[in-house]
């Protein structure tokens, strides 16, 4: 049976305004009020039918890019149909509770149906916040693969050498996820340590997974080649960019400066033998990436390209960004760069995320790669923001 709604008010500034009452939906015999939020989920059982429809169609497995697009996008709607699907039901059990509750003359029934009745309200504010989540806009690049980019900061050798701390950490979590970790240029250290590296991490929702965690991490620990226990603070910068398609970002060739030279460090025969390290210059910016971690020069500058497609794009991002009002920049700037985003102090064995106040004494398992204690209270933190922006509208 096909719902019955209100009349709707016209929208404002190209917002749907949603009704200050409930909206009535007809679920078998029972009448049903809805949050009027979700009346804009009456139709995605069909929505759900006409994409595995076209997801049948052999034709689009021939254009890769759309038969893609569409498989995020089924996954997306089946599992928002999933959650309504629950809610719906939900409603209907506390509609039949609530209607013994109010009729049974038998006290012993009547006490079970108010139980049943208060058990099945509890669960519905958290079914109700788990749908407005999955109804949130999407991050357009949550689905994209990163490069991931490390610079020691203040603190000389140290910094170095928890640099090349936080890329094993990253490594090892990357392999949890069953994410292929491949560097693209580096920078080591005489010690083993990393003035810069870059890595681009591919896989399912990488950007989903690290996109909070651009920032300066902040270390605390006695150095090896401190002689009297005294605890030194370095920081390093982490950067997480989105990979650019080309269709999202064209560069025209003659914006670019190729120089080609003899790859430094280890790295066999190859190495410091042929020019393979490459340089390209965006001539525009003056923005220049450097690669040479492959012995192929036509690889070393697909790779550089890649790294400079990405940075382009992330720098129109964040010039987007800067020209946001005032109101939403608390949210823009949480993986701002310049802040303090989490320390890590190893006499204490504690780590702590200044964004969401958490700290947890384990930084033995978080280095080992154990991310998730901390990026998912992260996402939650974030996007309950982004659900109190949504009430304010």
């Amino acid at each position: 049976m096909r719902p019955i709604w209100l009349p709707r008010q016209p929208a404002r500034n190209n917002r749907p305004v949603y009704l200050p009452w409930p909206v009535p939906i007809r679920y078998g015999q029972v009448t049903l009020f809805f949050a009027p939020m979700f009346e804009q989920l009456a139709d995605i059982g069909e929505k759900l039918s006409a994409l595995e429809r076209r997801l049948a169609d052999p034709e689009l497995l021939t254009r890769q890019d759309e038969y893609r697009a569409a498989v995020r996008e089924h996954t997306q709607v089946a599992r928002v149909a999933a959650l309504y699907g629950q809610y719906k039901k939900l409603l209907a059990e506390i509609a039949g509770s609530r209607e013994l509750a109010q009729t049974e003359e038998d006290p012993e029934l009547v006490s079970l149906a108010r139980a049943e009745l208060e058990a099945l309200e509890a669960r519905k504010p958290e079914l109700e916040r788990a749908i407005r989540i999955q109804l949130l806009p999407r991050d357009p690049n949550d689905e994209k693969n990163i490069f991931l980019e490390i610079r020691a900061g203040t603190g000389g050798d140290e910094a170095a050498l928890f640099a090349a701390d936080l890329f094993r950490m990253y490594n090892r979590y990357s392999e949890s996820k069953g994410w292929k970790v491949e560097v693209v240029n580096s920078s080591a250290t005489g010690i083993g340590g990393f003035k810069e590296i870059i890595a681009q991490i591919s896989g399912a929702q990488v950007y989903s997974h690290l996109k909070y965690e651009s920032g300066v991490h902040r270390v605390q620990r006695v150095p090896d080649t401190e002689t009297q226990g005294r605890i030194h603070t370095s920081a390093v910068t982490v950067a997480i960019i989105p990979e650019a398609d080309e269709v999202e970002l064209h560069i025209e060739p003659n914006e670019l400066k190729f120089d080609v030279y003899r790859s430094s460090g280890p790295g066999g025969q190859s190495v410091n033998t042929t020019d393979s390290a490459v340089r390209v210059t965006h001539l525009p910016t003056g923005m220049v990436v450097t690669c040479q971690d492959e012995k192929s020069q036509h690889k070393n500058k697909a790779k550089a390209l890649q790294v400079l497609r990405a940075r382009l794009l992330d720098k129109l991002e964040q010039e987007r960004h800067e020209r946001i009002s005032e109101d939403r920049r608390g949210q823009v700037g949480s993986g701002d760069r310049s802040e303090r985003i989490r320390t890590y102090n190893f006499p204490q064995g504690r780590v702590t995320d200044h964004r969401i106040n958490l700290t947890l004494y384990r930084l033995d398992q978080f280095m080992e790669g154990v991310l998730d204690e901390v990026l998912l209270p992260l996402a939650t933190h974030f996007q309950t923001e982004a659900l109190n922006r949504t009430d304010g509208l």
